[in-house]
């Protein structure tokens, strides 16, 4: 499987994400502590979960293929069909003019609100696991740390959501009309 494959994230542990050869992708995920929740609900499997979650609530999201345990180098994995898209951050950087870019952000915006009015806190939230799809919808990915609820989320919640939007520096143009959504 890993054969031919593309490395597009490592980290000092090792390869984090593939793209393999025939244009899926298979990302692997360590256990960070011994004892950890990991060991019974392992985080390709909650990728796998959330995926299915959000896809019921109409929010594109990458198709799961499958969730595979590889005991040799002590990795979860999930294998997946990547969402088609850009992420917000390669768009940000592809020059938008004004006029592009604040459509964006105003679309970012309701879709966050929406996100939140469906019980979706998305922990990894940030422009570069937003994607932009050629169908001009928001999609996720990364979403292995989602939590749902079933029901919207409190202003609190919200709120603290967007503080790991606003962590990056040069993101924090774009979490202003979010917040001011918010708030209003």
């Amino acid at each position: 499987m890993r054969q031919g494959a593309r490395v597009l994230e490592a980290d000092s542990f090792g390869e984090k994400v593939l793209l393999l050869t025939d244009g899926t992708m298979l990302k692997l995920f360590r256990r960070k502590r011994w004892l950890s929740s990991a060991a019974w609900y392992p985080y390709a499997q909650r990728f796998a979960d959330n995926a299915a979650s959000l896809r019921q609530r109409g929010i594109p999201v990458p198709e799961v293929i499958h969730v595979v345990r590889i005991p040799s180098i002590e990795r979860d994995a999930v294998h997946y069909r990547p969402l088609p898209g850009r992420t917000l951050r390669e768009l940000r950087r592809g020059y938008l003019d004004g006029a592009c870019e604040q459509r964006l952000k105003e679309g970012l915006a309701r879709f966050v609100i929406s996100l939140h009015e469906s019980g979706v806190y998305f922990r990894s939230l940030h422009l570069g696991n937003v994607i932009y799809t050629p169908d001009c919808r928001f999609g996720l990915i990364d979403i292995a740390d989602a939590r749902l609820y079933r029901r919207p989320l409190r202003k609190h919640e919200r709120l603290r959501n967007l503080r790991r939007l606003e962590a990056s520096a040069d993101e924090k143009e774009w979490v202003a009309l979010v917040r001011a959504a918010l708030v209003a």
